[in-house]
């Protein structure tokens, strides 16, 4: 939910600070922005690490299984708290991209245009893989304690890194990586034959697990990945065209070339099935060797292509 600006004790801004602020894409000297944490969250919202007034200890496993429906569901009564009858847009990229497709056709009257980033309308059974695989990596810590690590005072840190670990090399692409990293050695000139790290892309990762462990929580890393595994535009409908029949506002959808996370043909699908509701999309594809996290880094034509839909409205 820290999209932009800073908080203190900030080492970083928040995540789309690249987006949002004075006279950025989402320019805040012209708009209001909400960004929300989500339902089963651990953020601010409610989510398994949140104590059961019931019970005075964290929901755990207690907690409810949650859905993107239902984030967009507590998004909506935020909404209606706020009084605010309908948004200029509804944006998102990634998991956000999702929720920003559940607004558009759950209340379709509370938004005049929606932008989907780097989104699919349904996970593959890949996507769902890779998942499972960081999941059992938390599971199978023995600090994970079946979701109970709360009272013990430890966190299942390397199930958790290895988790954040497996989910890093989906968001960046064989290219990104290779310009990156390549093959270069760190603090070294020839291998060490042995299980310490040779090359600068072994460290990294174990830095981007690290990392992870100590600002984010086990449980509810399982709970989202869940979520998302579960999110299906064609579950009640059976195919795309109907599932998009209650959409009204017009639509930016932007893909890239290079994510093979939520590669660009699932994009496809999604505009086609919009057309052939006859709204009003506008879709590109750009050029990019980020992958996935191409969102996030693609910031000069993201900013172009936001900036001008926005500003039809």
């Amino acid at each position: 939910h820290h999209a932009a600006g800073w908080y203190e004790g900030d080492k970083k801004p928040g995540w789309w600070e690249a987006m949002i602020g004075p006279g950025k894409a989402f320019d805040t000297d012209k708009y209001h922005i909400i960004s929300s944490n989500v339902i089963g969250g651990c953020k601010g919202s409610t989510g398994p690490n949140t104590v059961n007034p019931e019970t005075g200890e964290p929901y755990g496993l207690n907690f409810p299984f949650v859905t993107i429906e239902d984030m967009v569901t507590a998004q909506r009564e935020l909404q209606k708290h706020l009084g605010i009858e309908q948004f200029l847009s509804v944006a998102g990229g990634s998991m956000g991209g999702l929720q920003a497709l559940k607004w558009a056709v759950m209340y379709p009257e509370a938004m005049k245009s929606c932008i989907i980033i780097a989104a699919n309308t349904k996970h593959t059974a890949q996507q769902i893989a890779l998942h499972e695989v960081a999941r059992q990596a938390i599971m199978t810590d023995p600090d994970w304690d079946d979701g109970n690590y709360y009272a013990t005072g430890k966190v299942p840190a390397r199930g958790m890194a290895v988790a954040r670990m497996i989910g890093h090399i989906t968001y960046m692409s064989e290219k990104s990586m290779d310009a990156k990293f390549g093959r270069k050695l760190i603090g070294k000139e020839k291998f060490g034959y042995d299980f310490s790290h040779d090359f600068e892309v072994e460290s990294y990762l174990k830095y981007r697990g690290d990392s992870f462990v100590s600002r984010f929580d086990a449980n509810t890393y399982l709970y989202l990945s869940k979520a998302l595994d579960y999110f299906d535009m064609t579950e009640e409908s059976g195919n795309l065209k109907t599932a998009f029949k209650p959409a009204k506002c017009p639509f930016l959808i932007a893909s890239f070339t290079s994510d093979w996370l939520y590669p660009p043909y699932q994009s496809k699908e999604m505009v086609k099935a919009l057309k052939a509701n006859d709204l009003d999309v506008s879709a590109i594809l750009i050029e990019s060797d980020y992958g996935h996290d191409a969102f996030l880094v693609e910031v000069e034509n993201l900013s172009k292509l936001t900036t001008h839909f926005l500003n039809r409205f």
